[in-house]
Protein backbone atom coordinates (compact mmCIF):
# COMPACT_ATOMS: atom_id res chain seq x y z
CA UNK A 1 0.00 0.00 0.00
CA UNK A 2 1.43 3.36 -1.04
CA UNK A 3 0.68 6.05 1.56
CA UNK A 4 0.57 8.88 -0.98
CA UNK A 5 -2.02 7.15 -3.10
CA UNK A 6 -3.92 5.45 -0.30
CA UNK A 7 -7.47 6.13 0.77
CA UNK A 8 -8.01 7.94 4.10
CA UNK A 9 -8.95 4.66 5.78
CA UNK A 10 -5.83 3.00 4.35
CA UNK A 11 -3.61 5.81 5.59
CA UNK A 12 -5.17 5.58 9.04
CA UNK A 13 -4.63 1.82 9.18
CA UNK A 14 -0.99 2.06 8.10
CA UNK A 15 -0.20 4.90 10.46
CA UNK A 16 -2.02 3.30 13.40
CA UNK A 17 -0.29 -0.06 12.86
CA UNK A 18 3.14 1.55 13.07
CA UNK A 19 2.35 3.99 15.86
CA UNK A 20 0.09 1.81 18.04
CA UNK A 21 0.88 2.48 21.69
CA UNK A 22 4.03 4.31 20.55
CA UNK A 23 6.30 1.39 21.36
CA UNK A 24 9.89 2.09 20.31
CA UNK A 25 10.92 0.46 17.04
CA UNK A 26 14.44 -0.55 16.00
CA UNK A 27 15.74 1.47 13.02
CA UNK A 28 16.03 -1.73 10.98
CA UNK A 29 12.30 -2.28 11.32
CA UNK A 30 11.54 0.73 9.16
CA UNK A 31 13.62 -0.69 6.33
CA UNK A 32 12.32 -4.24 6.41
CA UNK A 33 10.51 -3.91 3.09
CA UNK A 34 12.06 -3.54 -0.35
CA UNK A 35 13.71 -0.09 -0.57
CA UNK A 36 12.13 0.42 -3.96
CA UNK A 37 8.82 0.77 -2.18
CA UNK A 38 9.87 4.30 -1.18
CA UNK A 39 9.57 5.35 -4.82
CA UNK A 40 6.47 5.67 -6.92
CA UNK A 41 5.89 1.93 -7.40
CA UNK A 42 3.26 0.18 -5.28
CA UNK A 43 4.67 -1.78 -2.36
CA UNK A 44 4.74 -5.57 -2.50
CA UNK A 45 5.87 -6.31 1.07
CA UNK A 46 3.84 -7.93 3.81
CA UNK A 47 1.17 -5.91 5.62
CA UNK A 48 3.40 -5.46 8.67
CA UNK A 49 6.38 -4.36 6.61
CA UNK A 50 4.18 -2.10 4.52
CA UNK A 51 2.97 -0.27 7.61
CA UNK A 52 6.54 0.32 8.74
CA UNK A 53 7.73 1.59 5.38
CA UNK A 54 4.64 3.76 5.08
CA UNK A 55 5.57 5.36 8.38
CA UNK A 56 9.11 5.92 7.11
CA UNK A 57 7.69 7.45 3.95
CA UNK A 58 5.54 9.77 6.03
CA UNK A 59 8.56 10.87 8.05
CA UNK A 60 10.83 11.43 5.05
CA UNK A 61 8.35 13.14 2.74
CA UNK A 62 6.13 15.06 5.18
CA UNK A 63 7.37 15.37 8.75
CA UNK A 64 11.09 15.88 8.04
CA UNK A 65 10.82 18.55 5.30
CA UNK A 66 8.27 20.64 7.20
CA UNK A 67 10.13 20.13 10.49
CA UNK A 68 13.22 21.66 8.84
CA UNK A 69 11.10 24.64 7.79
CA UNK A 70 9.96 25.20 11.35
CA UNK A 71 13.56 24.74 12.54
CA UNK A 72 14.59 27.68 10.37
CA UNK A 73 11.54 29.72 11.34
CA UNK A 74 12.38 29.49 15.04
CA UNK A 75 16.11 29.94 14.46
CA UNK A 76 15.45 33.24 12.66
CA UNK A 77 12.91 34.24 15.29
CA UNK A 78 15.16 33.62 18.30
CA UNK A 79 18.64 34.52 17.04
CA UNK A 80 18.32 38.20 17.95
CA UNK A 81 18.38 37.23 21.63
CA UNK A 82 22.04 36.25 21.11
CA UNK A 83 23.16 38.97 18.68
CA UNK A 84 21.31 41.76 20.54
CA UNK A 85 24.57 43.09 22.15
CA UNK A 86 26.15 43.26 18.69
CA UNK A 87 23.18 45.16 17.28
CA UNK A 88 23.18 47.59 20.21
CA UNK A 89 26.93 48.21 19.80
CA UNK A 90 27.08 48.34 15.99
CA UNK A 91 23.84 50.19 15.29
CA UNK A 92 23.41 52.12 18.58
CA UNK A 93 19.94 50.90 19.59
CA UNK A 94 18.14 51.55 22.88
CA UNK A 95 15.75 49.01 24.46
CA UNK A 96 12.68 50.30 22.62
CA UNK A 97 14.45 50.32 19.24
CA UNK A 98 15.86 46.85 19.84
CA UNK A 99 12.36 45.58 20.65
CA UNK A 100 10.92 47.17 17.52
CA UNK A 101 13.72 45.87 15.28
CA UNK A 102 13.37 42.33 16.60
CA UNK A 103 9.58 42.53 16.39
CA UNK A 104 9.75 43.50 12.70
CA UNK A 105 10.00 39.75 12.07
CA UNK A 106 6.70 39.33 13.89
CA UNK A 107 5.07 42.14 11.88
CA UNK A 108 5.80 40.31 8.64
CA UNK A 109 4.99 36.95 10.17
CA UNK A 110 1.63 37.94 11.65
CA UNK A 111 0.61 40.13 8.72
CA UNK A 112 1.02 37.26 6.27
CA UNK A 113 -0.99 34.68 8.21
CA UNK A 114 -4.36 35.39 6.55
CA UNK A 115 -2.94 35.32 2.99
CA UNK A 116 -0.96 32.26 4.02
CA UNK A 117 -4.09 30.35 5.02
CA UNK A 118 -5.72 31.19 1.70
CA UNK A 119 -2.64 30.11 -0.26
CA UNK A 120 -2.25 26.86 1.67
CA UNK A 121 -5.88 25.90 1.09
CA UNK A 122 -5.65 26.89 -2.59
CA UNK A 123 -2.18 25.67 -3.69
CA UNK A 124 -1.12 23.24 -0.97
CA UNK A 125 1.81 23.37 1.47
CA UNK A 126 4.57 22.14 -0.88
CA UNK A 127 4.50 24.98 -3.41
CA UNK A 128 3.66 27.73 -0.95
CA UNK A 129 6.37 26.86 1.55
CA UNK A 130 9.09 26.47 -1.10
CA UNK A 131 8.42 29.99 -2.37
CA UNK A 132 8.26 31.45 1.14
CA UNK A 133 11.66 30.00 2.01
CA UNK A 134 13.13 31.90 -0.95
CA UNK A 135 11.52 35.10 0.34
CA UNK A 136 13.08 34.45 3.75
CA UNK A 137 16.50 33.94 2.16
CA UNK A 138 16.17 37.31 0.41
CA UNK A 139 15.32 38.96 3.71
CA UNK A 140 18.36 37.37 5.36
CA UNK A 141 20.60 38.78 2.60
CA UNK A 142 19.18 42.27 3.14
CA UNK A 143 19.59 41.96 6.92
CA UNK A 144 23.20 40.87 6.52
CA UNK A 145 24.18 43.85 4.33
CA UNK A 146 22.03 46.58 5.94
CA UNK A 147 23.84 49.53 7.50
CA UNK A 148 21.08 51.04 9.66
CA UNK A 149 18.06 50.13 11.73
CA UNK A 150 15.54 50.70 8.92
CA UNK A 151 17.36 48.43 6.50
CA UNK A 152 17.70 45.82 9.23
CA UNK A 153 14.01 46.14 10.06
CA UNK A 154 12.93 45.71 6.44
CA UNK A 155 15.16 42.67 6.01
CA UNK A 156 13.86 41.16 9.22
CA UNK A 157 10.26 41.80 8.14
CA UNK A 158 10.93 39.87 4.91
CA UNK A 159 12.42 37.07 6.99
CA UNK A 160 9.19 37.06 8.99
CA UNK A 161 7.11 36.73 5.82
CA UNK A 162 9.36 33.95 4.57
CA UNK A 163 9.06 32.15 7.91
CA UNK A 164 5.29 32.62 8.17
CA UNK A 165 4.54 29.14 6.84
CA UNK A 166 7.18 27.33 8.89
CA UNK A 167 4.58 25.81 11.19
CA UNK A 168 1.27 26.39 9.42
CA UNK A 169 2.39 24.66 6.21
CA UNK A 170 3.39 21.66 8.30
CA UNK A 171 0.04 21.67 10.09
CA UNK A 172 -1.74 21.83 6.73
CA UNK A 173 0.32 18.88 5.47
CA UNK A 174 -0.64 16.94 8.59
CA UNK A 175 -4.35 17.54 7.95
CA UNK A 176 -3.88 16.13 4.44
CA UNK A 177 -1.74 13.08 5.17
CA UNK A 178 -2.21 12.09 8.82
CA UNK A 179 -5.34 10.46 10.33
CA UNK A 180 -7.33 12.80 12.57
CA UNK A 181 -6.69 10.83 15.75
CA UNK A 182 -2.91 11.17 15.32
CA UNK A 183 -2.71 14.81 14.26
CA UNK A 184 -1.95 16.26 17.69
CA UNK A 185 1.12 14.02 17.98
CA UNK A 186 2.25 14.69 14.39
CA UNK A 187 1.88 18.46 14.95
CA UNK A 188 3.90 18.17 18.15
CA UNK A 189 6.68 16.28 16.33
CA UNK A 190 6.99 19.08 13.78
CA UNK A 191 6.85 21.73 16.46
CA UNK A 192 9.43 19.97 18.63
CA UNK A 193 12.04 20.47 15.90
CA UNK A 194 11.51 24.18 16.50
CA UNK A 195 13.21 23.49 19.83
CA UNK A 196 16.31 22.54 17.88
CA UNK A 197 15.98 25.84 16.05
CA UNK A 198 15.92 27.69 19.35
CA UNK A 199 18.85 25.61 20.56
CA UNK A 200 20.80 26.51 17.42
CA UNK A 201 20.04 30.17 18.13
CA UNK A 202 21.96 30.00 21.43
CA UNK A 203 25.46 28.54 21.84
CA UNK A 204 25.91 27.58 18.15
CA UNK A 205 24.76 31.04 17.02
CA UNK A 206 27.05 32.65 19.60
CA UNK A 207 29.97 30.60 18.24
CA UNK A 208 29.14 31.48 14.62
CA UNK A 209 28.86 35.15 15.53
CA UNK A 210 32.25 35.12 17.23
CA UNK A 211 33.84 33.31 14.26
CA UNK A 212 32.22 35.07 11.30
CA UNK A 213 30.41 38.10 12.74
CA UNK A 214 26.64 38.39 12.86
CA UNK A 215 26.52 39.44 9.20
CA UNK A 216 28.54 36.41 8.10
CA UNK A 217 26.33 34.15 10.17
CA UNK A 218 23.23 35.45 8.37
CA UNK A 219 24.81 34.84 4.97
CA UNK A 220 25.40 31.26 6.05
CA UNK A 221 21.71 31.01 6.97
CA UNK A 222 20.84 32.13 3.44
CA UNK A 223 22.58 29.08 1.95
CA UNK A 224 20.90 26.73 4.45
CA UNK A 225 17.47 28.22 3.77
CA UNK A 226 17.78 27.79 0.01
CA UNK A 227 18.97 24.20 0.46
CA UNK A 228 15.91 23.39 2.58
CA UNK A 229 13.64 24.98 -0.06
CA UNK A 230 15.06 22.68 -2.74
CA UNK A 231 14.85 19.63 -0.45
CA UNK A 232 11.21 20.32 0.40
CA UNK A 233 10.17 20.89 -3.21
CA UNK A 234 11.79 17.65 -4.34
CA UNK A 235 10.71 15.43 -1.44
CA UNK A 236 7.12 16.44 -0.62
CA UNK A 237 4.47 14.82 -2.86
CA UNK A 238 1.81 16.91 -4.53
CA UNK A 239 -1.38 16.84 -2.53
CA UNK A 240 -4.26 14.70 -3.79
CA UNK A 241 -7.20 16.52 -5.30
CA UNK A 242 -10.03 16.81 -2.79
CA UNK A 243 -13.31 18.45 -3.70
CA UNK A 244 -14.17 21.12 -1.15
CA UNK A 245 -17.70 21.53 0.16
CA UNK A 246 -19.85 24.10 -1.62
CA UNK A 247 -19.51 26.49 1.29
CA UNK A 248 -15.80 26.81 0.52
CA UNK A 249 -16.25 27.40 -3.20
CA UNK A 250 -17.43 31.00 -2.91
CA UNK A 251 -15.52 34.09 -2.01
CA UNK A 252 -12.45 32.98 -0.06
CA UNK A 253 -12.72 36.01 2.19
CA UNK A 254 -16.14 34.88 3.30
CA UNK A 255 -14.41 31.90 4.91
CA UNK A 256 -12.18 34.29 6.87
CA UNK A 257 -15.28 36.14 8.01
CA UNK A 258 -16.87 32.84 8.99
CA UNK A 259 -13.90 32.01 11.19
CA UNK A 260 -13.53 35.44 12.76
CA UNK A 261 -17.25 35.71 13.54
CA UNK A 262 -17.48 32.25 15.05
CA UNK A 263 -18.18 32.50 18.81
CA UNK A 264 -16.41 29.21 19.53
CA UNK A 265 -13.24 30.52 17.87
CA UNK A 266 -13.33 33.59 20.12
CA UNK A 267 -13.83 31.43 23.18
CA UNK A 268 -10.54 29.63 22.47
CA UNK A 269 -8.37 32.14 20.59
CA UNK A 270 -7.70 34.85 23.24
CA UNK A 271 -6.33 32.34 25.76
CA UNK A 272 -4.07 30.68 23.19
CA UNK A 273 -2.94 34.00 21.69
CA UNK A 274 -1.99 35.61 25.01
CA UNK A 275 -0.10 32.61 26.36
CA UNK A 276 1.69 31.58 23.16
CA UNK A 277 2.28 35.18 22.03
CA UNK A 278 3.75 36.25 25.37
CA UNK A 279 5.95 33.16 25.38
CA UNK A 280 7.33 33.98 21.92
CA UNK A 281 7.87 37.64 22.80
CA UNK A 282 9.83 36.88 25.96
CA UNK A 283 11.65 33.76 24.81
CA UNK A 284 12.99 35.20 21.57
CA UNK A 285 14.23 38.54 22.97
CA UNK A 286 13.76 39.49 26.62
CA UNK A 287 14.76 36.22 28.29
CA UNK A 288 18.40 36.92 27.43
CA UNK A 289 18.56 40.42 28.97
CA UNK A 290 16.67 39.15 32.07
CA UNK A 291 19.24 36.38 32.60
CA UNK A 292 22.05 38.90 32.17
CA UNK A 293 20.59 41.64 34.39
CA UNK A 294 18.82 39.64 37.11
CA UNK A 295 21.02 36.54 37.37
CA UNK A 296 24.19 38.51 36.59
CA UNK A 297 25.54 35.98 34.08
CA UNK A 298 28.07 36.76 31.36
CA UNK A 299 27.38 36.37 27.65
CA UNK A 300 28.50 32.75 27.37
CA UNK A 301 26.45 31.72 30.40
CA UNK A 302 23.40 33.55 29.05
CA UNK A 303 23.69 31.55 25.82
CA UNK A 304 23.91 28.34 27.82
CA UNK A 305 20.75 29.10 29.81
CA UNK A 306 18.94 30.02 26.59
CA UNK A 307 20.12 26.69 25.19
CA UNK A 308 18.66 24.92 28.22
CA UNK A 309 15.41 26.79 27.62
CA UNK A 310 15.45 25.49 24.03
CA UNK A 311 15.87 21.94 25.31
CA UNK A 312 12.85 22.57 27.52
CA UNK A 313 10.90 23.67 24.46
CA UNK A 314 11.86 20.48 22.63
CA UNK A 315 10.97 18.24 25.57
CA UNK A 316 7.78 20.13 26.30
CA UNK A 317 6.34 20.02 22.81
CA UNK A 318 6.98 16.28 22.48
CA UNK A 319 5.55 15.70 25.95
CA UNK A 320 2.50 17.81 25.16
CA UNK A 321 1.74 15.86 22.00
CA UNK A 322 2.31 12.45 23.58
CA UNK A 323 0.27 13.18 26.70
CA UNK A 324 -2.58 14.70 24.67
CA UNK A 325 -2.63 11.64 22.41
CA UNK A 326 -2.55 9.25 25.38
CA UNK A 327 -5.26 11.11 27.29
CA UNK A 328 -7.33 11.41 24.11
CA UNK A 329 -7.58 7.63 23.95
CA UNK A 330 -8.96 7.79 27.49
CA UNK A 331 -11.60 10.35 26.57
CA UNK A 332 -9.84 13.55 27.67
CA UNK A 333 -10.21 16.38 25.15
CA UNK A 334 -7.39 18.37 23.59
CA UNK A 335 -8.53 21.65 25.13
CA UNK A 336 -8.66 20.15 28.62
CA UNK A 337 -5.12 18.86 28.26
CA UNK A 338 -3.99 22.22 26.87
CA UNK A 339 -5.45 24.07 29.85
CA UNK A 340 -3.55 21.94 32.33
CA UNK A 341 -0.23 22.60 30.63
CA UNK A 342 -0.90 26.33 30.31
CA UNK A 343 -1.70 26.59 34.01
CA UNK A 344 1.82 25.29 34.64
CA UNK A 345 3.16 27.89 32.20
CA UNK A 346 1.43 30.74 34.02
CA UNK A 347 2.66 29.40 37.37
CA UNK A 348 6.29 29.51 36.24
CA UNK A 349 5.81 33.08 35.00
CA UNK A 350 4.63 34.01 38.49
CA UNK A 351 7.80 32.45 39.91
CA UNK A 352 9.94 34.48 37.47
CA UNK A 353 8.38 37.69 38.79
CA UNK A 354 10.01 36.97 42.16
CA UNK A 355 13.42 36.83 40.43
CA UNK A 356 14.71 33.50 41.80
CA UNK A 357 18.38 33.95 40.85
CA UNK A 358 19.51 30.59 42.26
CA UNK A 359 16.85 28.79 40.18
CA UNK A 360 17.55 30.62 36.91
CA UNK A 361 18.35 27.56 34.75
CA UNK A 362 15.38 25.60 36.13
CA UNK A 363 12.74 28.31 35.76
CA UNK A 364 13.71 29.10 32.17
CA UNK A 365 13.79 25.38 31.31
CA UNK A 366 10.21 25.04 32.58
CA UNK A 367 9.24 28.30 30.85
CA UNK A 368 10.42 26.78 27.58
CA UNK A 369 8.58 23.51 28.23
CA UNK A 370 5.01 24.71 28.57
CA UNK A 371 4.80 28.06 26.75
CA UNK A 372 3.56 26.56 23.48
CA UNK A 373 0.98 24.10 24.83
CA UNK A 374 -1.54 26.12 22.84
CA UNK A 375 -0.41 24.00 19.87
CA UNK A 376 -3.19 21.59 20.87
CA UNK A 377 -5.78 24.22 19.95
CA UNK A 378 -4.62 24.16 16.31
CA UNK A 379 -5.46 20.48 15.96
CA UNK A 380 -8.79 21.06 17.70
CA UNK A 381 -9.69 23.99 15.43
CA UNK A 382 -8.80 21.95 12.33
CA UNK A 383 -11.27 19.31 13.50
CA UNK A 384 -13.89 21.91 14.40
CA UNK A 385 -13.82 23.83 11.10
CA UNK A 386 -13.02 20.85 8.84
CA UNK A 387 -10.08 20.09 6.56
CA UNK A 388 -11.21 22.50 3.81
CA UNK A 389 -10.90 25.44 6.26
CA UNK A 390 -8.04 24.09 8.37
CA UNK A 391 -5.34 26.27 6.80
CA UNK A 392 -7.36 29.44 7.15
CA UNK A 393 -8.56 28.63 10.67
CA UNK A 394 -5.02 28.00 11.89
CA UNK A 395 -3.83 31.09 10.01
CA UNK A 396 -6.46 33.22 11.73
CA UNK A 397 -5.34 31.97 15.13
CA UNK A 398 -1.67 32.38 14.26
CA UNK A 399 -2.31 35.99 13.25
CA UNK A 400 -3.50 36.69 16.77
CA UNK A 401 -0.65 34.74 18.37
CA UNK A 402 2.05 36.65 16.53
CA UNK A 403 0.20 39.92 16.84
CA UNK A 404 0.47 39.44 20.60
CA UNK A 405 4.10 38.36 20.22
CA UNK A 406 4.89 41.61 18.39
CA UNK A 407 2.95 43.67 20.94
CA UNK A 408 4.70 41.96 23.87
CA UNK A 409 8.22 42.42 22.47
CA UNK A 410 7.65 46.08 21.71
CA UNK A 411 5.62 46.85 24.86
CA UNK A 412 8.12 45.20 27.18
CA UNK A 413 10.89 47.26 25.61
CA UNK A 414 8.84 50.45 25.94
CA UNK A 415 8.06 49.73 29.60
CA UNK A 416 11.71 48.92 30.37
CA UNK A 417 12.68 52.25 28.80
CA UNK A 418 10.66 54.05 31.48
CA UNK A 419 13.49 53.30 33.92
CA UNK A 420 17.05 54.60 33.46
CA UNK A 421 19.79 52.22 32.37
CA UNK A 422 21.81 50.82 35.26
CA UNK A 423 25.47 51.63 35.86
CA UNK A 424 26.46 48.31 34.26
CA UNK A 425 24.48 49.12 31.12
CA UNK A 426 21.59 46.77 31.92
CA UNK A 427 17.94 47.34 32.80
CA UNK A 428 16.25 47.77 36.18
CA UNK A 429 14.83 44.60 37.81
CA UNK A 430 11.54 46.32 38.62
CA UNK A 431 11.10 47.08 34.91
CA UNK A 432 11.10 43.36 34.15
CA UNK A 433 8.62 42.70 36.96
CA UNK A 434 6.18 45.33 35.71
CA UNK A 435 6.39 44.39 32.04
CA UNK A 436 6.31 40.60 32.51
CA UNK A 437 3.60 40.94 35.16
CA UNK A 438 1.37 42.93 32.81
CA UNK A 439 1.24 40.12 30.27
CA UNK A 440 0.73 37.47 32.95
CA UNK A 441 -2.27 39.44 34.18
CA UNK A 442 -3.74 39.54 30.67
CA UNK A 443 -3.27 35.77 30.39
CA UNK A 444 -5.23 35.25 33.59
CA UNK A 445 -8.10 37.34 32.20
CA UNK A 446 -8.25 35.25 29.03
CA UNK A 447 -8.14 32.04 31.10
CA UNK A 448 -11.23 33.24 32.99
CA UNK A 449 -13.01 33.98 29.69
CA UNK A 450 -12.10 30.56 28.31
CA UNK A 451 -13.30 28.73 31.41
CA UNK A 452 -16.70 30.40 31.18
CA UNK A 453 -17.57 28.22 28.18
CA UNK A 454 -15.02 25.51 27.32
CA UNK A 455 -16.13 23.90 24.00
CA UNK A 456 -16.97 20.19 23.95
CA UNK A 457 -14.10 17.89 22.85
CA UNK A 458 -15.79 16.61 19.68
CA UNK A 459 -17.70 19.74 18.70
CA UNK A 460 -17.93 20.40 14.95
CA UNK A 461 -18.99 23.68 13.40
CA UNK A 462 -21.64 21.94 11.27
CA UNK A 463 -23.38 20.89 14.50
CA UNK A 464 -23.45 24.33 16.16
Amino acid sequence: MDLVGASPSGKAAAFDAAMRRFEPCRPSQYFSADPSSLGTKPMTATASDTSRVSLLRLILTILLPFSLCYFLSYLYRAVNAVIAPNLVTDIGLDASELGLLTAAYLIGFAGFQIPLGLLLDRFGPRKVQAVLLCVGALGAVLFAIAAGKWGLSFGRMLIGIGSAGGLMAGFKAVTIWVPEQRRALANACIMAVGGLGILSATVPAEWATMQFGWRGMFLGLVAITLAVAVFLYLMVPERPHVSAPKAAAGNVFEAIGTIYTDPVFWRVAPFVALTAGSHVGIQTLWAGPWIRDIAGLDRDAVAQVLGLQAVGFLVGTLLTGYVADWLGRKGVGLLTCMTGFLLLFMAIQAVILFEPVAMTPLVWFVFGMFGQAGILAYAWLAQYFGTHLAGRANGCLNTLVFGIAFASQYAIGAIINLWPVTASGGYEPVAYQVSFGLFLGLQLLTLFWFMLGVPAPHLRRETT
